[in-house]
C-alpha cells in the first residue's frame, strides 16, 4: 500500500487536474455562448430601433393631420366671422383683419 502522504499528494494532483479541466470547459462554453448572446442583444436593439422609428413616423403623421385640422378650423372661423360681419354691415375693418390673420398663418407655416 501507498504511504499516507503519497496518497494525499496523488489525490491533490487528481483534484487539481480535474478542476482545471472543468474550468477550461466552462471558459469554452462561456466563449461559445458570448457571440450568441451578443447577436440576440443586437437583434433586440434593432427591433427596438425599428419600433421607435415607427412610433416617430406615426407621431409625425398625427402632427401633420392636426396641423391640417387647425388650418381648416381657421378657415372656417374666418368664413364665420366674414359672414357675421357682412351680416352686420361691417366689411372694411374685417377685410383688413382677414388679411392680417392670413399673414399670421403664412408666417406660422
Amino acid at each position: 500500500m501507498m504511504s499516507r502522504p503519497m496518497l494525499l499528494v496523488f489525490l491533490l494532483l487528481v483534484l487539481i487536474i480535474t478542476s482545471q479541466f472543468e474550468w477550461r470547459q466552462q471558459l469554452v462554453n462561456d466563449i461559445d455562448s458570448t457571440p450568441v448572446v451578443n447577436q440576440k442583444q443586437q437583434q433586440i436593439s434593432k427591433r427596438e430601433e425599428a419600433v421607435k422609428e415607427k412610433i416617430i413616423l406615426s407621431q409625425e403623421k398625427n402632427i401633420f393631420r392636426l396641423n391640417e385640422l387647425v388650418r381648416s378650423l381657421r378657415q372656417q372661423l374666418l368664413l364665420c366671422r366674414c359672414n357675421n360681419e357682412t351680416t352686420n354691415g361691417i366689411s372694411g375693418p374685417f377685410t383688413e383683419h382677414v388679411i392680417e390673420v392670413e399673414r399670421e398663418q403664412i408666417l406660422e407655416d
